[in-house]
């Protein structure tokens, strides 16, 4: 059955709450490749509980749920379905522990055609249970690969909300700073333990099913990363300057290549985009970030 875009756009997806603590933080930090270096004090302090600091981007992995995507009646291909587009706004830094609540909403639903797939817009946004306190806005796109033509709006409404807009463009110049951050062949089996289970990044016979000759690394994980080198080579590794982060993705990573963050620096606004070397491809693309002074 064709992608129903009306009732996607009417959807009312229920909340959801989470508890999470240092392990989980941790879980995550370690499923990006940090701690590689058990030296590294840099490092360390995302993946040991002693003054436990915590990466801007686990803001991705709090109170989400992709199950609404499974719904037969909306006419997703899961299978097929791939990130398009991430974006985050931290309005504080994230804490080692708490007790928050998502709410997700669809904000456009665009037919880019038969051949070329649909576009779904949402917007997510993190509270702190006990204050209601706003701690992260979060957009996405998600690339529907196998659902377009169903008959739907050519383009998007231009909706503040979803950030809508031209691709951020990079600057003409040579990137300022260059970062380059291994990923491990087992990186996805350690990165899903976070939460993203689709099997796209674990079974090789579904990853095959969906057109990849072997599984692919999350391509939050791949943000995550980029993320990452951003708080290595602007922040001086303190997640309170990081405030937001946004960008496009481009072309999958397979684990065990090499993600290479190319950075330019324009006063507190940071280009950004990320690439696999060894198959010379942009995996992230039109980055931006906001970072505070130190």
């Amino acid at each position: 059955m064709p992608l129903d875009y009306k009732k996607l756009l009417a959807l009312e997806i229920p909340a959801v709450e989470q508890s999470y603590g240092p392990k989980d933080c941790m879980l995550y930090a370690l499923g990006l490749g940090l701690g590689q270096d058990p030296l590294n004090a840099d490092e360390l302090a995302f993946v040991y509980e002693k003054n436990l600091k915590v990466l801007p981007t686990y803001a991705f992995m709090l109170a989400y749920s992709a199950y609404w995507l499974r719904e037969p009646s909306l006419g997703i291909t899961w299978s097929k379905v791939v990130h398009g587009e991430a974006g985050v706004v931290l309005h504080r830094p994230i804490a080692p522990q708490g007790v928050v609540v998502g709410r997700i909403r669809i904000v456009d639903v665009v037919d880019k055609g038969e051949d070329k797939g649909a576009l779904i817009y949402s917007v997510r946004e993190i509270s702190d249970k006990a204050t209601g306190d706003l701690l992260a806005t979060l957009t996405q796109t998600t690339f529907c690969r196998g659902d377009g033509g169903f008959g739907g709006p050519k383009e998007g409404t231009k909706d503040a909300t979803r950030r809508d807009m031209p691709p951020h463009a990079l600057p003409q110049r040579a990137p300022d700073l260059v970062c380059d951050m291994p990923t491990r062949p087992e990186m996805a089996l350690i990165y899903r333990l976070s939460g993203d289970v689709n099997p796209l990044h674990a079974d090789p016979e579904f990853a095959l099913a969906a057109g990849f000759p072997r599984p692919i690394l999350h391509g939050l994980a791949t943000f995550g990363i980029a993320g990452h080198a951003l708080l290595k080579a602007v922040c001086g590794y303190d997640p309170a300057r990081l405030t937001t982060m946004a960008g496009r993705f481009s072309a999958p990573v397979f684990p065990g290549e090499t993600i290479r963050t190319e950075i330019w620096r324009d006063g507190g606004v940071v280009s950004f985009r990320a690439c696999a070397i060894e198959r010379d491809v942009i995996a992230i693309n039109n980055g931006r970030a906001e970072v505070k002074p130190s």
